[in-house]
């Protein structure tokens, strides 16, 4: 069947099948930021924009966002370099297999949240895995970057 979307400001035309999982198809366009990583729904790396919300890709029927707009982290390029930036000055970057979910994750948090606390941002961040730390690090650089004490 094809559907309709708007992916980062462009109007698409999207042959998918009735059983696909958006993650799937978007990876197919070409945008191959958006990963695959556990298939359950909890890890985070196959997050995405839709309508403006961080979603799960890989547990989201491609039919389902027909007519949608949707965000992938090559849509907000410069915000995601610069957040990208801001990590690496605070010392909490990592290995990067986790970071396009990580990174769509936070920046919806900053735009939906405004002087959240630490449970807050921890309850937000829940579902992002990161293979190579405990989230010390990272807690750290994102309470400074949403301007939590």
């Amino acid at each position: 069947m094809k559907i309709q979307v708007i992916v980062n400001h462009k109007k698409i035309q999207m042959e998918v099948a009735y059983d696909e999982f958006l993650v799937d198809v978007l990876r197919r366009y070409g945008f191959n930021s958006v990963k695959r990583g556990c298939d359950t729904g909890n890890c985070g790396l196959c997050t995405i924009w839709i309508e403006g919300k961080p979603t799960l890709s890989c547990s989201t029927l491609a039919v389902r966002v027909n007519n949608k707009n949707l965000t992938t982290i090559e849509g907000i390029g410069e915000e995601a370099k610069d957040f990208a930036a801001f990590m690496v000055a605070e010392g909490a970057e990592q290995c990067g297999f986790c970071s396009p979910g990580f990174v769509m994750t936070v920046l919806a948090m900053k735009r939906e949240l405004k002087n959240p606390t630490e449970e807050d941002i921890i309850h937000y961040l829940t579902g992002n895995l990161c293979r190579c730390t405990g989230y010390v690090g990272q807690l750290r650089a994102v309470k400074t970057y949403m301007g939590v004490a």
